[in-house]
C-alpha cells in the first residue's frame, strides 16, 4: 500500500520547535517580511542569517517526538512517501527514508545566485561566507514569494497514493495547502489536527480532532493491523 504523509508545523512544535507563525502574526518575535521573504533579505541579510542561525542551534537540539517515530515504524509495512513543509531533519532522525521538504532544509545552504545546488550547513552562515560559485551562501529555505521547486513532483506523488495522512498543518499556507486536491477520488484521507481546517468537499476525508503525537499513534496503529 502506498501512503503518502502531509506534515507541517505541528508534527514538530510536540518536539518544541516553535510554530512557525504565532497568533499575534509574528516568528519568534520577527514579522515574517523580515527574515522570509527576499525584500527582508536584500533589507537586512545580517538579521536573516541571524535568525536562521539561531533556528539551526535550537532545531538541532530537539528530539523527533511519537509522531515522528509512528510514521517511520509505518514504513515496515508499507510503502511511505513523507511531503514535509518543516525545514528541520527530524523525520529523518526518527528512522524515515523518503521524505521531501517542500520549503528547504534549515542544516543545508545554497548560493544566492544558483538554487539548484545545495550544501551541507551544520553551524552558523555569516556575511563574507561564500558558495564555490563567488556569491554569498543563504539558507537553503523557500521563503515567501520564491517559487516552490519541489511541488510539481509532490502533486505527482499525490496522484499515486492509496492512503493520504495530512498532519499537524492549517492548511492556509500556498501551495502546499492545495496538495490534497490532488489526490485521487478513490484514496482515503485522514487529517490529523487539533483543529479541523476548513475544507472543500472532498471524498473519502476523514477528521481525527488531536494532536499529532496521538493522532499519528492511532493511525498507524490501525494501518498496522
Amino acid at each position: 500500500m502506498e501512503i503518502i504523509v502531509l506534515t507541517g508545523a505541528g508534527v514538530s512544535a510536540e518536539s518544541g520547535i516553535p510554530t512557525f507563525r504565532g497568533n499575534n502574526g509574528l516568528w519568534e518575535n520577527h514579522r515574517i517580511e523580515d527574515v522570509a521573504s527576499p525584500e527582508g533579505w536584500e533589507r537586512n541579510p545580517q538579521l536573516v542569517l541571524q535568525f536562521y542561525n539561531e533556528r539551526r542551534k535550537k532545531i538541532a537540539e530537539a528530539q523527533p517526538n511519537a509522531a515522528h517515530y509512528a510514521l517511520a515504524e509505518l514504513e515496515k509495512k508499507h510503502t511511505v512517501k513523507i511531503i514535509t513543509q518543516n525545514i528541520d531533519d527530524l523525520h529523518e532522525r526518527a528512522g524515515s527514508k523518503n521524505v521531501m521538504h517542500l520549503h528547504g532544509e534549515i542544516f543545508k545552504s545554497r548560493s544566492i545566485k544558483n538554487e539548484t545546488v545545495n550544501y551541507d550547513c551544520p553551524g552558523d552562515i555569516n556575511i563574507g561566507d561564500i558558495a564555490p560559485d563567488g556569491f554569498q551562501l543563504r539558507p537553503h529555505i523557500v521563503w515567501f514569494g520564491e517559487m516552490v521547486p519541489m511541488m510539481e513532483t509532490a502533486t505527482h506523488m499525490m496522484h499515486t497514493a492509496e492512503i493520504v495522512l495530512v498532519i499537524g498543518t492549517s492548511m492556509v499556507v500556498y501551495p502546499a495547502a492545495s496538495l490534497l486536491y490532488f489526490a485521487t477520488p478513490f484514496s482515503t484521507k485522514y487529517i490529523i489536527n487539533p483543529e479541523i481546517p476548513e475544507m472543500q468537499k472532498t471524498k473519502n476525508l476523514i477528521f481525527i480532532q488531536k494532536n499529532a503525537g496521538e493522532g499519528v499513534k492511532e493511525i498507524v496503529e490501525r494501518l498496522m493491523e
